[in-house]
């Protein structure tokens, strides 16, 4: 379904945005889950009265779940597994080779809405994001990407350190997701989910730092300071989660950064914004606008503590 659109789903009303706001995240990419092909994601900034105040880049790239490619060793099981797989990856074959098809036709006979909605993709407006971890799936994903002419964005890759060599050459960003987590695989150092940034940077690919779910991205900045103790410099780990989303967003013309002419888009922190023992967000601006940072939780703080601290 990827005529589906995130944006009009998004609830300004909740009570959730607040809490995340509240910790220095003022721009979100609101994102499809679920099935082959979820649908269209955009990004918002986090203080608005409605979705559409809040859309900063609508319809921003199309999210793709590859298929997994982790096959049982062997049994049934193995079969079952491949016939699916087989089954998923031809599936999306056929929907891009359509999606191309039409794309090639500026004014269509009759409008596909499915298809409509992929035509970006193919002129470059909208960018292909495929959620894969293993490195067979983004070696996979990256040969389709190329075999349609399209850039795509890895979001997941907790293997993507061993395929530095494909991302660089091919200049594939990736966004990894969930830092503070187990290692992929028993095999593999505790470390590695808090090394990777390095890892990935020390082989030249881009990256960003990201955090899936609905409430968890308030603890985004220390999920980057994490990161800075594990190989990044202070600035890097900064940049994971402003400059560099930025760019592999595609809105790094207008934010990301403190520069004349950008958005005036940013938080001011008493403390280390990225240590979550000293953070303070005492203060922040969405394109210049002050914006309250009292939120459920602040005010729950404050009600207890004045009944209980008499």
């Amino acid at each position: 379904t990827p005529h589906v659109r995130t944006l009009i789903a998004y609830n300004t009303d909740s009570q959730i945005i607040a809490t995340v706001r509240s910790n220095g995240v003022l721009l979100a990419q609101i994102t499809p889950a679920g099935g082959l092909i979820p649908g269209s994601s955009s990004v918002v900034q986090l203080d608005a009265w409605n979705w559409e105040d809040a859309a900063y880049a609508a319809k921003d790239g199309i999210h793709l779940n590859w298929p997994s490619m982790e096959l049982p060793a062997s049994g049934n099981d193995e079969g079952k597994a491949r016939r699916r797989m087989e089954k998923e990856l031809e599936a999306v074959e056929q929907l891009f080779a359509e999606a191309q098809a039409y794309s090639s036709n500026p004014a269509p006979g009759k409008t596909n809405i499915k298809l409509e909605a992929m035509r970006g993709l193919f002129n470059g407006s909208q960018r292909l994001y495929i959620y894969t971890d293993q490195a067979k799936g983004i070696l996979a994903a990256v040969a389709f990407s190329r075999r349609y002419g399209i850039t795509p964005v890895i979001v997941g890759g907790s293997d993507a350190w061993r395929v530095t060599d494909i991302l660089k050459q091919y200049n594939v960003p990736v966004i990894l997701s969930e830092m503070h987590r187990l290692p992929s695989s028993p095999f593999e150092d505790g470390d590695l989910p808090y090394r990777l940034p390095f890892l990935l940077r020390q082989a030249g690919v881009r990256f960003c730092i990201s955090h899936p779910g609905s409430w968890e991205q308030r603890n985004l900045p220390f999920e980057a300071g994490t990161a800075a103790g594990y190989g990044l410099t202070k600035e890097e780990a900064l940049a994971a989660i402003t400059s560099s989303t930025a760019e592999i967003l595609g809105i790094a013309d207008s934010t990301g950064s403190l520069e004349i002419g950008k958005d005036a888009t940013l938080f001011i922190s008493t403390g280390d914004a990225l240590d979550m023992r000293t953070n303070n967000v005492e203060a922040a601006f969405i394109r210049g606008r002050k914006i309250d940072l009292d939120n459920k939780q602040k005010a729950l703080y404050r009600k207890f503590t004045a009944k209980y601290g008499q």
